[in-house]
Order: C-alpha cells, then structure tokens, then sequence
C-alpha cells in the first residue's frame, strides 16, 4: 500500500518522506514553542516550601550525599543541564533563582542526570559514550552523503549515511535517560517534601512537554535517515 501511495505522489512530483520530514520539523518547532509556554505558566506558581531550583538541587544532592557536585548559575533561557565532566548542576536565569514548582521540577531533573551518573545508569553511560562520534555524525553527515552526490559515488553516499546514523543513534538513546530523569526527579521532589501532591501534578506537565522535544526531535532524525537510505537505494 506504501508503495502504490508513493507512486502516485511521484506521479505528482512529490516526495513522501520529503514531506513527512517536513511535517517532522514543524512538529519539533510546536514542541519547542510548547516546553516554553508551559514552563512560563507554571514558572508564576510559587512552590509551597518556597526553594528556588538552586535551592531544591542542592537539597536534593545532600540528601543522595552528594558532595562534590556543584550549582551553577548559567544565562540563556532553559538551558538548564547537568555536566558529568566539571560534576556541576548549571541552572538558567528563569530556574536558578525561581521558587516555582516549574523551576524546582527542573533544576531536579537535572539532578537525576546526576544520579544517574552516579549510579551508573546503563544508557547514561551508552550516551555519554557516542558523544563525540555522534556530534561527527551531526556535522560530518550530511555533507559527506552531498559529496557523494556531486561525485556520483555511492560508496561514499553510504558512508555518509553510516556516519549520520550515529547521530540518529544518540537522539534514540537521550529518550530514556532524559525519561528516567523526570521520573526521579518527581519521587524525589514528593519523597523529600519539596514539593506537595498538588504541585507536582503541575512540575509533570513541565517535564512532560520537556520530555516530547527530546521524542520529537529522535522521530524527526529516524525520518530523515529512513529517507536518506531511500534516496540512495532509488540512486541505486
């Protein structure tokens, strides 16, 4: 059936996976637009215990025993993100400082990427790993396969293709880790007493929009790559 659909929008100069990757892109841009107004919202809902995301991390870090890890201020907007390397815990001018139940929620997310460090979290670990060749595959990729278009060279098509995969490998692996985050980061937040049951009812909804960036963005790479193989194969 796919492929009788693909007959019919050739035969309209069209391609299926061009458009779906499109679709993909907006999607992601939705998503994107989505995180930031949910965040916003919620970001005006003082939490009941008064902590700012600073607060509530460094909480959250001494009650694991958690010592030498840092917080940190960082400018930008959700650009909050925990560092393995330097062992700090960077929160963005709307967490750092936030008493919000969006803020709290954040800045413990990013503590249970520390966590996960620390406890040696298999896919964690898997990410952390294929950094390097996965940011080759995102810069390295697509230029590689146009290469081997210019010079019709197929052998160096595929390579281009292996390399992007890489790329594509590290957005499918971020999901569970980025998952598995929230999902510490909500038991510890109501284990603690940070937060009440009604406010984390709201910090959900928070790191749920986060979380289908992060979805959206690996179905936008996995679509891309699927047509990039396609393309080859028709060249082929």
């Amino acid at each position: 059936m796919y492929y009788g659909m693909e007959r019919m929008a050739y035969g309209y100069g069209l391609d299926p996976m061009y458009i779906l990757t499109i679709i993909m892109a907006i999607v992601c841009m939705i998503a994107s637009a989505r995180v930031s107004s949910v965040y916003k919202k919620y970001n005006r809902i003082r939490s009941m215990s008064g902590m700012t995301g600073a607060q509530a991390a460094l909480e959250i870090l001494r009650r694991n025993g958690i010592t030498d890890v840092s917080v940190q201020h960082v400018s930008g907007e959700l650009t909050d993100h925990y560092d393995p390397r330097s062992k700090t815990v960077n929160l963005s001018d709307a967490t750092y400082n936030s008493p919000s139940v969006a803020a709290v929620g954040v800045a413990a997310h990013e503590c249970g990427h520390v966590l996960q460090h620390y406890t040696g979290y298999v896919p964690l670990q898997i990410r952390t790993a294929i950094v390097p060749v996965a940011n080759i595959g995102s810069k390295a990729g697509i230029p590689i396969i146009l290469a081997g278009m210019v010079f019709s060279f197929s052998p160096l098509i595929t390579i281009g293709i292996w390399v992007f995969s890489l790329a594509v490998a590290f957005q499918i692996i971020t999901l569970p880790v980025e998952f598995n985050a929230s999902s510490r980061a909500l038991a510890m937040l109501g284990e603690y007493g940070i937060l009440g049951e009604d406010e984390l009812v709201h910090t959900r909804k928070v790191l749920k929009a986060a979380a289908m960036t992060y979805v959206a963005s690996a179905a936008a790479a996995v679509i891309q790559l699927l047509r990039l193989v396609l393309l080859n194969r028709r060249r082929d």
